[in-house]
């Protein structure tokens, strides 16, 4: 019998600095840092293409290019700026312009478009490539939306850093099944590959606005969808942890079973690849002075086995106390192992992880410049 290639596990680091590359051994026992990819250069996002295993992306800012894409198809070892990053549509006379700040999140497009790439970007716009990363173009049913600027709260948004969309989700089933996430705004769905949307909040509080519970205009940090149930999601909010099953149309808030002192605020949230029922969160501080670490300088990571009935406390091999992190939404991960491997970053530039799906942790690396995302990946052994 053939024996299928091991693949050893790689994280893909970014940062206020520049990109870091993470290469483990079999084992997840010993890694090497290389790097870093673009030194100076703000990058927010690096993604492999899952598809093919060896093209990367990267949404990065840079002080004389401005907001751009970088793309490699060789994993790393050289690379070709987009020819034509993702920029809103001149605007008319008359009209209220938007220029792009910065690409925030990256995503493959469906297994059966095998050049397409998704980007959100801050202030919050859609955009899609054809080609693989090397031109953009606006997603017009929803960056030209008559909803659009009260989707996205307008120029009068206030998310600290700017608001963002992220969260860009392709229906594994359907290519033309999409979600995307706002902060603000919220969560959003199209079924015609991004020619209509329509909000998908039903259930999902908003605290911070007069109406509790309105159509739009929510906080979602992270949304996540889960590729073997792809009608199973699960979002982490500025106002809680929420789970919705597709045919209910409606979120659940499943952070209310997390212990009361802990609370359930944070950024990140990931998913067992393997079991729909698993997710891991990182909470942090919910107070209304926004500090947004570790509560009582305590981190830890909380793991739920039963879609959100129970939570479990994982903090073995992580700081006690006098630990204050702040751990951002795309600073998570889990790698396709048995056991899963669970792996976070703080702001702090330390990277952890887990061989026992948040059983024990170690620090993997440290001394890295503020880190904005974490991805794994994997190449061949």
């Amino acid at each position: 019998m053939k024996r299928t290639q091991q693949r050893k596990p790689v994280l893909l680091v970014s940062t206020r600095k520049g990109a870091f590359i993470l290469r483990g051994d079999a084992s997840r026992r010993t890694w090497t840092l290389t790097g870093p990819l673009f030194l100076g250069h703000v990058v927010h996002h690096l993604v492999l293409d899952s598809r093919d295993g060896r093209t990367l992306l990267m949404a990065a800012r840079t002080g004389h290019l401005g907001p751009t894409v970088f793309r490699s198809t060789d994993f790393g070892k050289s690379w070709k700026e987009a020819e034509r990053p993702p920029a809103f549509r001149k605007a008319g006379e008359g009209e209220q312009g938007r220029v792009v700040d910065h690409v925030f999140w990256l995503a493959p497009g469906h297994a059966s478009e095998p050049g397409v790439w998704y980007a959100g970007t801050s202030p919050q716009g859609l955009f899609r490539s054809e080609d693989g990363g090397m031109t953009w173009e606006g997603v017009a049913g929803f960056n030209e939306h008559p909803m659009n600027g009260k989707w996205t709260g307008g120029p009068q948004d206030g998310t600290p850093d700017g608001p963002k969309l992220h969260s860009v989700l392709i229906d594994p089933r359907d290519a033309a099944h999409m979600y995307i996430g706002m902060s603000s705004g919220g969560v959003f769905e199209s079924t015609d590959k991004g020619k209509d949307w329509r909000p998908l909040n039903k259930g999902c509080r908003a605290d911070f606005l007069p109406t509790p519970e309105p159509e739009y205009g929510h906080d979602p940090h992270c949304v996540r969808l889960h590729p073997l149930q792809p009608d199973r999601l699960y979002q982490q909010n500025h106002c809680g942890i929420y789970r919705m099953d597709r045919s209910e149309g409606r979120w659940v808030r499943i952070g209310e079973k997390m212990p009361k002192k802990v609370g359930d605020i944070g950024f990140p949230i990931v998913l067992h690849p393997r079991d729909p029922d698993t997710a891991w969160v990182v909470p942090m501080d919910g107070g209304t002075v926004w500090p947004r670490v570790s509560p009582d300088g305590k981190p830890a990571v909380y793991v739920t086995r039963n879609a959100g009935k129970s939570w479990a406390r994982q903090d073995k091999g992580l700081p006690k106390n006098q630990a204050w992190w702040t751990v951002k939404r795309q600073a998570m991960t889990a790698d396709a192992h048995d056991p899963v491997g669970i792996y976070f970053a703080t702001t702090g530039g330390e990277v952890w992880g887990s061989r026992t799906e948040g059983g024990a942790w170690t620090c993997v690396a440290r001394h890295l410049p503020e880190i904005y995302s974490l991805e794994a990946a994997g190449f061949p052994g």
